[in-house]
Parts: structure tokens; C-alpha cells; sequence
């Protein structure tokens, strides 16, 4: 029993928790108390318009100064998707630029390259850290575990790249290891850093004063 309870309890965690109902549109304005999700918007409100979005997803975006633009389609986006658990992105990539390493803690990602060359590849967890990469081509898949700390780097030094993601949540969310670690407000001490990377404060300082952009757009 105690083995049937832990596997039902690890799949209720693997992904966004299943609909009750057929749909529950986001209310962005309810005054009901937040959950795991947004209130429903009254069923004889919804149209077809609150599952649309003319989000040009064919259209090439400016990347930033590491290389990469992601446009994230989630529930912020297409109420519709509350409850539904997936949400879309396209991901630009300049020549030589990457999406930097980070993870999705509430969302599994599935990858397609559209266009150009991707190197990607991901870390397990502790102890082992072994890390799997692969360079994926025009129609090449890859899947990054829910979690798991990955990335995707263009390898061309003159043409960009262009790939399309799905992603087992309506807010898988996204730490960008670098700029959690460097950027975060108010900053980590330098001392826990400088330990914990085995380097100069010094170092620690200089990472601290850089910008560490954002991506996702």
C-alpha cells in the first residue's frame, strides 16, 4: 500500500494536476483567494478568443547580448490554458548564442530545431552529475527532464537558429542558473559564493556588477 501511495503521490507531482472540469478559463481579476492556478472565469463568459493569441510565432525575434530570445506562450498569455498543463515557446538564437543554463522546476521540455544547429544538453542531480548532450539538426527532437539544469548553444558562427519547445505546464517558470546565483535582489553574500565556487571574493564582486539580462520575453 505504502509503495502504490508513493508512485500515485510521484505521479500527481510529475506535471501540472489534471482538469476537473472540460475547461477554466483564467480569471486575471477574480478577488477569490490565490490557488495552485488561477479562479475560473463563469463558463457562460468564455468565448474562443480567451484559447487565441496572434503571437507571430513565425516571426524572428532580436536576441540578447548572450544570443537567444524566448517568446514563452503560457496561461499569461491564453487564459484558456488554466488547468490545462502545457504552454509553447519559440526560442531564437543568434549566431554563437545560446539559452544560457537554466531549469523549468515545474515543467518538463520537449525541443524541436526548426532551423540551423543546436549543441544542447543537460546535468542529472547529485551525486552522479552526468551530463548528456547531443547536436541536434533541421527536425531533430530532444527532451529535458522536468528540473534538470540544461541549455542550447548555436554552434554557426554566421547563420542563426530557430527551434519551437512544449512544456508540461501552464507556468513551468524558468531560473536562469547565473543570474539567480549573480544577479539576485538583494545580492548573496560574497562569502557564500566565493566558498561555494572555490574562487577570489574579488571574482565574486565582478560577477555581482555585471547585468545579467533576462531572455524570456
Amino acid at each position: 500500500l505504502a509503495i502504490l501511495l508513493a508512485l500515485a503521490s510521484w505521479q500527481g507531482m510529475a506535471s501540472d494536476p489534471s482538469p476537473l472540469q472540460d475547461l477554466c478559463v483564467a480569471d486575471m481579476h477574480s478577488p477569490a483567494v490565490l490557488v495552485n492556478g488561477f479562479a475560473c472565469l463563469n463558463p457562460m463568459d468564455v468565448n474562443a478568443d480567451h484559447f487565441f493569441k496572434a503571437a507571430m510565432l513565425d516571426t524572428p525575434r532580436k536576441t540578447n547580448k548572450v544570443g537567444s530570445n524566448v517568446t514563452l506562450i503560457n496561461v499569461m498569455q491564453i487564459p484558456g490554458l488554466n488547468t490545462l498543463g502545457i504552454s509553447i515557446a519559440r526560442i531564437d538564437y543568434a549566431p554563437l548564442g545560446q539559452n544560457p543554463p537554466h531549469t523549468h522546476p515545474r515543467a518538463i521540455e520537449i525541443l524541436m530545431v526548426l532551423e540551423g544547429t543546436l549543441h544542447v544538453g543537460f546535468v542529472t542531480s547529485n551525486p552522479d552529475n552526468k551530463f548528456f548532450s547531443k547536436v541536434l539538426n533541421k527536425g531533430d527532437v530532444f527532451v529535458f527532464p522536468v528540473g534538470l539544469i540544461h541549455f542550447q548553444f548555436n554552434p554557426n558562427p554566421y547563420k542563426p537558429a530557430v527551434a519551437i519547445t512544449a512544456l508540461s505546464s501552464q507556468n513551468p517558470g524558468a531560473i536562469t542558473i547565473a543570474n539567480a546565483v549573480f544577479g539576485s535582489k538583494p545580492p548573496i553574500s560574497d562569502d557564500v559564493l566565493a566558498k561555494a565556487f572555490q574562487v577570489e571574493k574579488g571574482t565574486i564582486d565582478w560577477l555581482q556588477a555585471q547585468f545579467w539580462e533576462n531572455n524570456h520575453y
